[in-house]
Order: structure tokens, then C-alpha cells, then sequence
């Protein structure tokens, strides 16, 4: 099926679960299934990496003020917003931006704004899955590894070993297709038999994982350096170091509330288009928040930080993404029962991985299926297809240029999975509190036990989380530019001549992908709500 294909079945009815659109079938699985969607590979290797290179205890100050005033006004508003779109048979957030701009403007700028917010929102979720699915692989492969025990003799180099990994077309593309294969048959499945049933297995394995890693992380004594052990890892971690923190740490602290939770990204409104009319938002969310933040704060902070001090020192936190693969497989080798508890690592980061991308997985299954009709198994089919030709380029890479620096994947990754995501939170926080107005508390109070205030919804989502999601995208568009990735040739590759051509291929496709999503959603806005909700 091609894409000319799906916009002729524009005009096709709504696909959807005996005549009409499933819902959750129960909130404890809605919560679970959020809270998947939020906790993912960022909480446990990307927060913890953030929180000790940026002033440890000082980086959670801005961290707080921006969950508090940017992080759950923003959350609050995507779940009423996705479940005021799936009232009228959508799942997307393109439609549902359309819905509530008209409201204040006319047709013809509503269905502009719409597919801008649709093209940005399929963007990410096609070309951010492309690769956190081969990451999610990686993290697969690495418990099989481990389990094996391939790295674990003293005289192998685990940097080295991991180039070798990531240069192996054999070991990267079997992880890879088997992590899609499970994401295209859960979604297959639909809301209920698929999504809620895997956040209800994984979610209490996740914890389970990360509680034993935390207990052993505590007991770890100190194996290497009488100055190393995991109390002093903690205590470099949460003691503030005010020197640190400057503007740059402070941008750091806002943009991980937006990676953290999902924001940006559509997905959360696809989830909450399947709640029913009276379905509690303001609880469900404030309840999601709080079992992502507890995951991310306590759990990863509690795990990831002490475990690499104890064993190398403060040099074991400015690891980055090497961290979970070079760094702590070192450690895993070192410790008593490291086979095991890396084992368990490696599980804890693919359920985390699983959970969030599902989500993207499910977004354009629910595209499909909401907007031109093509039923799920069938949609899930497409996606997994999609998947594989998005994803081939990241696998390739490393295989054909002989390195490990993915610049095809770290291209993207600066646009689609950063500043894409703050530039789609102030599109759709302006047409969900200012073109719907005061519909939008209204929508937000709608069944819920907790009622938001009208001065909170004034001052506060309509004043303050605008202006700070405005605040942040500035900022990050001027350390763009000031990196270099505004450049024909970004900096990061100017003296690597063999990644440029990735660099480029990665900007062609990015364009190729917003225009083709912009103009599938202006094309389905055009021929199916202008004729009414």
C-alpha cells in the first residue's frame, strides 16, 4: 500500500472496534499504559548522565519549577486535548488541533495550523522511532550478552566490543527486527488486548528490576577505592553544586521534563483519545507524572549513579550515552552476581524502551486507521514496514563507515527528538487554551474529582507555560545556531568528511517526511472536517 494509496481511502469511514472506538478497559491499565509511554530509556541512563554533569542537586531546582510549571500545566492539556479529539472519532493530534483552532479562527488557517501540528507530530514519531527502536535493540541484545557472559573476560574492551556490536550486521539487525516484530504484533492487537496487557506485565517488571538493582546498588560497599562507594556516589549526585548551574544547565533541566514525559510528541493525546467522555484527566495525569517522576528521580538516580561511582569514580558519570554500554558493562564484570544484575539492567532498559515506543508505533497504526480507514492489523502491517526502511539507514551507518559515531542518528535525534518536541508543545498549547479558550478548562473539569481553578487556568496555562515553552524554544534555537546545526555542514562533521553524506541524507529525508505528513494531513483535514466535526 502506498501513501497516494491511503489518500484515496480519505473519504472511507472511521475504522473502528464493533462500530465504535475502543476505549481503556480499565484505569489502573490507562495509568500503567501512560506512564510506559512517559518512562523510557531517558529515565534511566539520559536523567541521571543530565543531573551529575549539570550541578547534581542544583539541576533539580529549574528541573522542579519546570515540571511544576511547564511539565504538568503542559501534560494536563495534552490528555484533554486527546480525549476532546477521540469524542469525535480522532486519534491524532492534527484533527484535534484543527477542532479547537477553528473555534477562534477560520477554516482555512485552522487546517494550515492543523497540518503543521500533524507533519511535526508524524515527523517525530516516524523518524524518532526509526531510531530508538535500534536503541531498544541494542539494550536486547546486550542482556543476551550479558546472560552469555560474551564481554565479560578481564581482557576485553568493552568500548571496543561495543563498536564491534554496533558494526555486526548479524547481532544489530536480529535485536532490531525481533523489537519490531513485538511492537507490530501488541499493536495488531489493539487498546485492550495489546497496549493495556503489555503496560500491566512490564510496568511492575520494570520496577521489580529497578527495586533489586537499587538494593544492590546500596550493598555495593566500596570494591575499587575506599573514597568510591555508592553513599559518596549519592551524595554527589543531590549535593548542590552551584557553580555548575548557569543557563545552560537550566535548558538542560527543561528539556528533560519535555523528554521525560512525552511531551510534543502526540502520543499522549493518541492515548487519551481512546479515555471515555467522564474519564478523570486530572487525576490520571498528576497519577502518571508521579510514577514517571519516581522512576526517573528515585530509582534511576539511586541506581545509575552509585553503581558507576563506586566502581569508576566521578570519571563513571560523564560517560553519556556510553554509560549503558560501555561503562557499566565494565562494572557488571567487576561485581559479585554482575552476570545477573546486568542481565536484569538490560531487561529493566528493553521494558522501558518497549513501553514508549509502542506508543509512537500505535500513533501511526491509529493515523491509518482513524483518518483513512484502513483497519488495524492492516495499519500495523504498514507501520512495521515503515519502520524497517526508516530504521535501515541507522543500522547501516555504522556497518558502512567502519565507526561508532551515528551521525545519521545524532542529526536527527537534534531535531525530531529535541526541538521538534518544544516546538509542537507551543503549537498545540496555543490552540488548546487560546483558540478553544475557555472551552479548554472546561474540557480539562470535565469528570474529574480534582477541578482546576479558572485563575490557575489563566495565569497558569495560559500565561506561564506558554511563555516558558516559548522561553526554552528561543534559547534552544540560539545554542543551535551557536553549535553549528543550522549550518549546510553542522559542526559536529566539518572535519569528518566520511559522515557528511549521512548528515545531508538525514536532512533529505526530514524534509521529505514533514512535506509528506504535512500534505497527507492537510489533504485529510480538507476532504473530511470541513464538512463538520
Amino acid at each position: 500500500m502506498t501513501f497516494l494509496t491511503l489518500i484515496k481511502l480519505a473519504n472511507t469511514e472511521v475504522a473502528v472496534v464493533g462500530g465504535k472506538r475502543e476505549h481503556w478497559g480499565s484505569r489502573i491499565g490507562l495509568i500503567l499504559a501512560m506512564a510506559g509511554n512517559a518512562i523510557g530509556l531517558g529515565n534511566f541512563w539520559r536523567f541521571p548522565y543530565q543531573a551529575a554533569k549539570n550541578g547534581g542537586g542544583a539541576f533539580m531546582i529549574p528541573y522542579f519549577v519546570a515540571f511544576l510549571f511547564m511539565g504538568i500545566p503542559l501534560l494536563i492539556i495534552e490528555w484533554a486535548q486527546g480525549r476532546y479529539g477521540g469524542r469525535y472519532g480522532h486519534g491524532t493530534i492534527g484533527p484535534m488541533v484543527y477542532l479547537q483552532t477553528k473555534e477562534k479562527t477560520g477554516i482555512k488557517f485552522a487546517r494550515f495550523y492543523g497540518a503543521l501540528a500533524g507533519a511535526l507530530a508524524l515527523s517525530v514519531v516516524v523518524l524518532l522511532n526509526s531510531y530508538y527502536n535500534h536503541v531498544i535493540g541494542w539494550t536486547l541484545g546486550y542482556a543476551w550478552e550479558t546472560v552469555t557472559g560474551n564481554y565479560m573476560p578481564k581482557d576485553v574492551d568493552t568500548g571496543a566490543y561495543f563498536v564491534g556490536y554496533v558494526q555486526d550486521p548479524a547481532r544489530v539487525m536480529v535485536f532490531w527486527l525481533i523489537t519490531l516484530v513485538i511492537l507490530w504484533i501488541i499493536t495488531s492487537r489493539g487498546i485492550q488486548k495489546g497496549l493495556e496487557r503489555l503496560a500491566k506485565v512490564a510496568m511492575p517488571a520494570i520496577y521489580v528490576f529497578a527495586l533489586v538493582l537499587l538494593v544492590r546498588a546500596l550493598t555495593l560497599g566500596s570494591p575499587v577505592n575506599p573514597e568510591w562507594t555508592p553513599i559518596k556516589g549519592l551524595d554527589y549526585m543531590w549535593s548542590p553544586r552551584w557553580n555548575e548551574l548557569n543557563w545552560s544547565a537550566t535548558l538542560a533541566a527543561a528539556g528533560q521534563i519535555f523528554f521525560t514525559l512525552s511531551l510534543g510528541m502526540g502520543i499522549i493525546q493518541n492515548y487519551a483519545s481512546y479515555l471515555r467522555d467522564k474519564d478523570d484527566i486530572v487525576t490520571s495525569a498528576v497519577a502518571t507524572a508521579s510514577l514517571n517522576e519516581f522512576a526517573e528521580v528515585i530509582l534511576a538516580g539511586t541506581i545509575v549513579i552509585p553503581i558507576a561511582f563506586t566502581f569508576l569514580g566521578t570519571e563513571g558519570l560523564k560517560s553519556g550515552v556510553g554509560l549503558s554500554f560501555i561503562a557499566l558493562p565494565n562494572v557488571f564484570r567487576e561485581m559479585v552476581g554482575g552476570r545477573l544484575f546486568g542481565t536484569l539492567w538490560f531487561l529493566l532498559l528493553f521494558f522501558a524502551g518497549i513501553t514508549s515506543s509502542i506508543a509512537m508505533f500505535n500513533y501511526l497504526t491509529a493515523f491509518l486507521e482513524d483518518e483513512f480507514g484502513v483497519e488495524r492489523k492492516k495499519g500495523a502491517r504498514f507501520v512495521f514496514g515503515l519502520y524497517v526502511i526508516t530504521g535501515l539507514p541507522v543500522g547501516l551507518e555504522p556497518i558502512l563507515t567502519k565507526t561508532a559515531e551515528f551521525a545519521y542518528l545524532t542529526e536527527l535525534d537534534n531535531w525530531v527528538g529535541t526541538y521538534f518536541l518544544v516546538l509542537l508543545g507551543l503549537v498545540e498549547i496555543i490552540a488548546a487554551v487560546w483558540f478553544f479558550g475557555d472551552k479548554g478548562l472546561e474540557e480539562i473539569n470535565r469528570g474529574s474529582y480534582w477541578k482546576i481553578p479558572r485563575w490557575f487556568y489563566n495565569l497558569v496555562m495560559r500565561a506561564i507555560t506558554p511563555l516558558f515553552i516559548a522561553i526554552l524554544l528561543v534559547f534552544s534555537t540560539l545554542d543551535f545556531v551557536k553549535a553549528g546545526y543550522f549550518k549546510l555542514i553542522p559542526s559536529f562533521v566539518a572535519d569528518k568528511p566520511t559522515l557528511i553524506p549521512w548528515v545531508l541524507g538525514a536532512r533529505i529525508i526530514l524534509a521529505l517526511v514533514f512535506v509528506l505528513n504535512y500534505v497527507l494531513t492537510y489533504r485529510s483535514l480538507g476532504e473530511k472536517l470541513n464538512n463538520g466535526r
